[in-house]
């Protein structure tokens, strides 16, 4: 712990000094690349608190949260803002804001629940709607497949495992599948 928070500190200490020889749109760049960089590290406490349905609002998310990795723009003028904490991290979350502009929903993805709900037949742009950015991608031609893998908290014996969503050729799914996190190896 002492470690990370060391490092917190020269990391800030070498972007104030990086900065202090920089114009104005250079030293704005850099705060926002340092900030971005800040939030990926933040605790999920930190990057969710004070975050209220029907009062946050959009520009105090993404203030909060940073850049979300994908935007979806819906009909009714609502919006889904995804942020996964990786990039093997074991939380993805789903911050949904309705048409006026505020939050509706925040909701973590990956639950045993959400795997449930992966079916055969699924495409890939429906499984990234679901779960969000996968933390690994295996691309195997000779099979051929794609296996999309998402790091999570199984809880149990483990603690942490994979899951695992297998795309044929087609780029749709034909199976789902569980992988231990391997350690010390």
């Amino acid at each position: 712990m002492a470690f990370r928070y060391s490092s917190l500190i020269a990391a800030t200490l070498g972007a104030s000094i990086a900065l202090a020889g920089c114009d104005d749109q250079q030293t704005e760049h850099a705060v926002q690349k340092l900030k971005e960089f800040f939030n990926a590290i933040k605790p999920d406490v930190l990057l969710l608190k004070g975050l209220t349905p029907g009062v946050t609002t959009e520009a105090q998310i993404r203030d909060q949260m940073g850049k979300p990795e994908t935007e979806r723009h819906f009909t009714d003028g609502s919006k889904r803002l995804e942020y996964p904490r990786g990039p093997q991290g074991l939380n993805t979350y789903m911050v949904d804001i309705g048409p006026d502009g505020r939050l509706q929903a925040l909701t973590q993805v990956l639950t045993a629940a959400n795997f449930a709900k992966i079916r055969p037949g699924m495409t890939e742009d429906e499984v990234r709607r679901l779960l969000g950015k996968p933390g690994d991608i295996a691309v195997y031609p000779l099979k051929p497949e794609t296996v999309w893998s998402w790091k999570w908290r199984e809880g149990g014996v483990t603690e942490e495992a994979f899951f695992n969503v297998h795309f044929d050729a087609n780029h749709v799914v034909y199976t789902t599948s569980r992988s231990d996190v391997m350690r010390g190896h």
